[in-house]
C-alpha cells in the first residue's frame, strides 16, 4: 500500500460521527445543519436537458470535454469576472466538481521532495490537505483569525516559506467562515507566485452565493485581468455548479487560468479517466448560460440568513458571511462540547470547527467555532436557530 495513505486524517463527518455515536437525541425531526450539500432543487430546465440526450450514454465522452461547453464556460467567466479573453480552447477545462479537480491537480503540479510545501488556509478543506500528502509534499497551514478577518495573513509569511512553496491553494469565499479576498490582496499574492515560483489554485465554488449584487466577491483571474495578464500565469480558478445551481449530484464543474498549467492537467486526466458524460456537458453549458436561477437561489438564501440570524441575535456570537451559505459562529464552550449537546438534547447536528482545523503552535483556529451550513429549507433552518437558542439557554442556565 502507498505508505503516503497513513498520513492522511479521517475526514471532519467520520470525526462527528464518532463524537455523536452514543448520543441519544428526542423524539424530535432531526435538522442536520453539519454538510455543504444544497438543497434547492435542480433547475428544471437542466433536468429535462440531461433527460432529453440520455442517447448520449451510448457515446464515450472526452476529457478534454466537448466545445459547447468550454464555450459556455468561457463567456460566462469572461462576463462574471470582467475578462478580455479566455480560451475555451486551451484556458477552460471541465471537470467532475471541485473536489476531484482540486486533489487531482496537486498530483499533476506538485514536484514530490523532502522539503516541497503545499500552503493553504487554516481552517481549510480536507481535501487541500490530501492532496499534498499524496502528491509527496507537506501542507503548510496559515491561520485564519476573526483579528484578520478570517483570512490569512500573508504578509507575515516567512520568504523561507514562500521558497519551498509549489502549490497555494485559496478558498474565496472561504470554508468555512464565508470571507472574500478582496483583488488587491489576490494581486499581492500573484506578485508572490511570480517572485517564487509556485502556482496559485483559487476554489472559489461559492462565488455564486452572495448578498450585495452590486459586489459579487473578485476572482484571481479577474485580478490577473485587471494587472493586464490576460495569459493568467500561475494562476488556475476551480468552479462548480454544485452551490450556484443546486447541482451537487451532477458532479460538474470546471477549472480555467494558465493555459500551459492546463495542457499539463489535461494531460494528467488522460490517464486518470474523469471524463464528464455527454449529456451532463449539455446540460452544464445550459447552466453556465442561464443567471435567472441563480439570482433566485442567492434570493433564498438570503432570506434564510435574515431570518436565522433574527433567531441567533444575542444568543451566539455570529454575524453574516460575506458569501457563502455557512455561519462560522463562536460557541461558549468548547465547540465539540457544543456539537454534541446540540445534538444530544435538540437532534440538530452542527460541525465542530476544530475538525476543519489543525494545531499548530499549539493553536487549532476552528476550536471554539461550529460551522452551520444553512441548506435546509427556510422553515427548518428557522426551527434548528430556535432549537440552537433554547440550548444555548440552557448553557447560561447551568452556569448560574
Amino acid at each position: 500500500m502507498n505508505p503516503r495513505l497513513q498520513a492522511l486524517q479521517a475526514y471532519p463527518f467520520e470525526k462527528l460521527r464518532a463524537l455523536l455515536a452514543d448520543c441519544q437525541p428526542p423524539a424530535v425531526r432531526h435538522i442536520p445543519l453539519s454538510i455543504g450539500e444544497p438543497r434547492h432543487p435542480a433547475p428544471e430546465f437542466v433536468v429535462a436537458d440531461i433527460s432529453a440526450n440520455l442517447d448520449k450514454l451510448s457515446n464515450y465522452p472526452t476529457t478534454k470535454g466537448i466545445a459547447e461547453l468550454r464555450t459556455a464556460i468561457a463567456d460566462w467567466a469572461s462576463r462574471r469576472f470582467s475578462l478580455q479573453g479566455l480560451c475555451a480552447e486551451t484556458q477552460v477545462l471541465p471537470v467532475n466538481g471541485t473536489r476531484e479537480a482540486l486533489f487531482a491537480f496537486a498530483q499533476a503540479v506538485v514536484s514530490p521532495s523532502d522539503d516541497a510545501l503545499v500552503v493553504c488556509p487554516n481552517p481549510f478543506y480536507q481535501i487541500y490537505e490530501g492532496a499534498a500528502l499524496l502528491a509527496g509534499a507537506q501542507p503548510h497551514f496559515l491561520a485564519c483569525h476573526a483579528q484578520t478577518g478570517f483570512i490569512p495573513d500573508y504578509s507575515a509569511v516567512p520568504a523561507e516559506v514562500w521558497q519551498r512553496c509549489q502549490l497555494l491553494y485559496l478558498c474565496t469565499p472561504g470554508n468555512p467562515s464565508g470571507a472574500v479576498m478582496s483583488q488587491d490582496a489576490l494581486q499581492q499574492l500573484i506578485r508572490l507566485a511570480d517572485e517564487h515560483d509556485f502556482i496559485i489554485a483559487s476554489d472559489e465554488c461559492y462565488s455564486e452565493l452572495y448578498f450585495d449584487e452590486a459586489a459579487p466577491p473578485p476572482g484571481l483571474l479577474q485580478a490577473c485581468a485587471a494587472m493586464g495578464r490576460d495569459d493568467y500565469r500561475r494562476c488556475v480558478v476551480f468552479h462548480s455548479l454544485s452551490k450556484r445551481s443546486n447541482l451537487p449530484g451532477m458532479r460538474s464543474g470546471f477549472v480555467a487560468g494558465d493555459a500551459t498549467v492546463l495542457a499539463d492537467f489535461l494531460l494528467y486526466r488522460t490517464y486518470h479517466g474523469c471524463a464528464m458524460p455527454v449529456q451532463h456537458q449539455l446540460a452544464s453549458a445550459a447552466a453556465w448560460s442561464d443567471e435567472a436561477h441563480v439570482l433566485a437561489n442567492r434570493d433564498r438564501y438570503r432570506e434564510k440568513f435574515s431570518r436565522v440570524l433574527a433567531e441567533l441575535d444575542g444568543c451566539l456570537d455570529v454575524s453574516q458571511p460575506d458569501a457563502s451559505f455557512y455561519l462560522w459562529a463562536k460557541t461558549p464552550i468548547a465547540d465539540t462540547e457544543f456539537a454534541r449537546g446540540l445534538f444530544d438534547q435538540q437532534h440538530v447536528t452542527v460541525l465542530a470547527g476544530s475538525y476543519l482545523s489543525r494545531t499548530v503552535d499549539g493553536v487549532n483556529p476552528g476550536a471554539n467555532y461550529v460551522r452551520m451550513a444553512l441548506v435546509a429549507e427556510l422553515d427548518d433552518c428557522v426551527e434548528a436557530a430556535r432549537r440552537i437558542k433554547a440550548y444555548c439557554a440552557s448553557l447560561e442556565s447551568a452556569q448560574c
